[in-house]
């Protein structure tokens, strides 16, 4: 347990900082900034309009919003009166949002004008309400009293996309939020000192707790922006003088291309981590990042379901070795297995199995998916890697994303890293697809840089110079864009889809 001051829930840790530091800057909004001490005045304002509307211990409440600082007023308001908050991601659809309102039974939904295009929203017992009102409280707040809360009751529900289709409801506790947030704060020396610009959807756990939570618990400033755009992602960085960033590859890559087409300078100097998660960091985008920034993007490694894993400990003053995750975070650990669950020795391919500091107390209402999500109080992560002997960790891919060919196993990430080296290349995915022989092989979708004149043939040959011959692509198909999902990795069901209407077309 790394928990420490003997907080029970999110509320009691937030109200500590406040309490110890009640005259620093917070939150950043726009021209709005808030103290320590007005953003506790906030929160506990919320939990009164909260508790008028009915909330009490257990009560679930949703926020369906683009950021804004009443989003985390919500979250620690929630925490206090002992309820389950449910963040929303605002890039959900009606369907999906009336989906996860039902599945985790809210009973009070805030939205901002973004739901007003969704005029039939309906869910079962609940009530909406639109997030302006809470700029408009009362200032009596001596009304709604402490609950009496264990800490390992539940505090938050977040879906996240899941390999059926349907979305996974993750139940966390607060002394999985509390832990992540004591292990986040030691791996990468968070402190009153840092300020952080959010710029991820608070309807992910990374923009909620990895960044927020997270930061504000450390002391830490944390500049909102109410969404991700390259441009005021990279000014704000430097108007704030931001220390830490975390992002997902695509944001990167989008900072770094408008960065280059708009021919402008951004002073990062006062940056001392960028942080990128959510899918492998891949050699072309960490190279292109430092020749135009002059500064080095480092890799983590979490899951919605257990995090934080792997990373770069502040502490430690080696880089971590080309294509590595780092090492295993404070409060984790690892075990590589092979397809029979025997544990492999060191150096050796398997899968990852994960004990972490915040780990899923349960899928809501599926006590199938959660008993198949364990082996031995072990979390199966589904991805393939190894340990080296120095501790560093390498992710070479995934379960379902694996290809085999032909008795041999290929990692479609060692294959795009090569891709992504030819000059004229801007994006490249790689997925698998039946084989008549081989009974699956890999092919190509590669996005070229403008005016290249590239052929499959020639990209394929520049491959083969760095990959053996049975890992080569057998198709290169070049694409004006690969298909992005909600949380901004590249979809490669949509490329399978692609693939198998080329196969169709083909044969029609």
């Amino acid at each position: 347990m790394l928990t420490s001051e003997n907080n029970n829930t999110i509320y009691l840790a937030i109200q500590a900082v406040c309490q110890r530091q009640p005259d620093k800057v917070a939150i950043i909004f726009g021209e709005q900034t808030l103290t320590f001490a007005q953003l506790l005045h906030r929160i506990d304002g919320v939990a009164l309009r909260l508790s008028e509307l009915g909330i009490s211990k257990g009560g679930v409440v949703a926020v369906f919003s683009q950021n804004r600082p009443e989003f985390l007023f919500c979250y620690f308001a929630t925490a206090k009166l002992g309820g389950v908050f449910v963040p929303l991601n605002f890039n959900l659809t009606q369907a999906e949002v009336e989906f996860v309102l039902d599945h985790s039974d809210v009973k009070v939904l805030f939205h901002d004008d973004l739901v007003a295009d969704l005029k039939e929203l309906s869910f079962g017992g609940g009530t909406r309400h639109s997030i302006a009102e809470l700029n408009s409280l009362s200032d009596n707040t001596a009304a709604v009293g402490l609950a009496a809360v264990d800490v390992d009751e539940d505090l938050l529900i977040a879906y996240t996309s899941g390999s059926t289709g349907m979305p996974k409801a993750v139940v966390l506790s607060n002394r999985a939020q509390l832990n992540a947030a004591a292990s986040f704060k030691e791996l990468f020396a968070l402190s009153a000192d840092d300020t952080t610009v959010l710029g991820a959807p608070l309807g992910f756990l990374l923009g909620l707790s990895t960044i927020s939570m997270v930061s504000l618990l450390a002391g830490a400033k944390v500049v909102i922006n109410r969404r991700f755009h390259p441009g005021e992602i990279l000014e704000a960085l430097v108007k704030n003088e931001a220390t830490i960033f975390h992002g997902v590859p695509t944001m990167f890559s989008m900072m770094l291309e408008y960065a280059e087409q708009q021919n402008a300078s951004y002073d990062l100097s006062k940056m001392r981590a960028l942080i990128c998660s959510g899918s492998p960091l891949l050699d072309e985008l960490q190279n292109r990042f430092r020749s135009r920034f002059r500064k080095d993007l480092q890799n983590y490694f979490g899951m919605t379901e257990c995090y934080p894993v792997f990373g770069r400990n502040w502490a430690d003053a080696r880089e971590p070795p080309r294509g590595s995750v780092g090492k295993v975070v404070p409060g984790a650990a690892v075990l590589v297995i092979d397809e029979q669950g025997d544990e492999h020795p060191i150096g050796s391919h398997g899968e990852l199995l994960i004990k972490a500091p915040s780990m899923v107390k349960r899928y809501h209402k599926d006590p199938a998916q959660t008993e198949a999500a364990y082996r031995d109080g072990w979390f199966k992560t589904g991805d393939i890697g190894y340990q080296d002997e120095s501790g560093y960790v390498y992710i070479t891919g995934r379960i379902k994303d694996l290809i085999r060919r032909g008795g041999a196993n290929v990692a479609p990430v060692e294959i795009e890293n090569v891709l992504l080296r030819h000059p004229a290349v801007s994006g490249a995915a790689v997925i698998g697809v039946p084989d008549r022989i081989f009974a699956e092989v890999p092919v190509a979708y590669v996005v070229k840089k403008p005016g290249s004149t590239l052929s499959g043939e020639e990209l394929v040959a520049f491959a083969s110079q760095s990959l053996a011959k049975f890992k080569l692509p057998s198709g290169v198909y070049f694409t004006s864009e690969l298909p992005l999902g909600k949380t901004g990795k590249v979809d490669k069901k949509a490329l399978r889809a692609a693939w198998d209407r080329t196969v169709n077309l083909g044969s029609a």
